[in-house]
């Protein structure tokens, strides 16, 4: 059994706030192995993004364990353990494409050769090749959003935390960065934890779903996906697909029922 990437242990997260502590998680238990691709889905204030942000040393528990790469998450910011992908874009407006790639790297200290070989790889990993000049403005949101996930993957940290990336986008645009995301995790390898509210989005990505209950967010079932690595959209529409988004629906009812 390899060491788990990402380990949780009795996790529990406590808001101190106006009008008294919110209990936005409590008692998380979970270990991801490396290469696997986990989502968390769960209703709105679940805390499936508390807990991604927890990982990710953004929010700090107040209960519990966490380890990622076996460090705190603190020390794993600054081993660089992980890049971020947030629900919006987040580039910046003055600075191109390969510009909005390169701040990470130049705050890292990486040469230019070396920045610009990277640019060239992780535009090429999201089908952006001949974009770098490009200005935001210029590029769609779909677009957009593959900048900032290559931004995410040009110091190549082995693993990646996105927080509905996709969440924004209409169907199409979602659908073609859904595949686009899985050729990317086949072809990199990377620990993927992975935040939605869309059963189908869960179900199509992931080797293990993560349901989580309404707050104080716990997490009420993991589901492994029995679906083979290689998704065609088209899977969607085979009776293993809709079985495990019943699943997944199932364990959303059930975690709403223990409130």
């Amino acid at each position: 059994m390899t060491a788990p990437v990402i380990e949780a242990r009795g996790v529990g997260l406590t808001f101190q706030t106006g009008d008294g502590p919110v209990h936005a998680l409590k008692d998380v238990d979970l270990a991801i192995a490396p290469g696997e691709f986990v989502s968390f889905i769960g209703p709105s204030g679940c805390g499936k993004t508390t807990f991604l942000r927890s990982i990710a040393a953004l929010e700090r528990p107040t209960a519990g364990d966490l380890r990622v790469n076996g460090m705190d998450p603190d020390a794993a910011r600054r081993a660089r353990a992980y890049g971020y992908v947030f629900q919006a874009p987040g580039l910046y407006p003055w600075r191109t494409i390969a510009g909005n790639i390169s701040l990470p790297l130049e705050i890292m200290g990486f040469s230019r050769a070396d920045r610009k070989e990277r640019i060239a790889r992780v535009l090429e990993l999201v089908e952006l090749s001949g974009f770098g000049a490009k200005f935001p403005w210029q590029l769609s949101g779909g677009m957009q959003q593959r900048a900032s996930i290559a931004r995410a993957l040009a110091f190549d940290a082995d693993i990646l935390l996105m927080d509905e990336p996709f969440g924004a986008l209409d169907e199409i645009v979602r659908d073609r960065l859904n595949e686009a995301l899985l050729t990317l995790w086949a072809k990199t390898g990377k620990t993927i934890g992975f935040v939605t509210h869309s059963i189908p989005e869960a179900v199509y990505l992931s080797t293990r779903i993560v349901v989580m209950s309404p707050r104080p967010g716990r997490i009420s079932r993991v589901i492994d996906s029995t679906l083979p690595r290689h998704r065609p959209l088209e899977i969607r529409d085979t009776p293993e697909f809709i079985a495990l988004a019943h699943e997944v629906r199932e364990g959303l009812r059930d975690g709403h029922a223990h409130d």
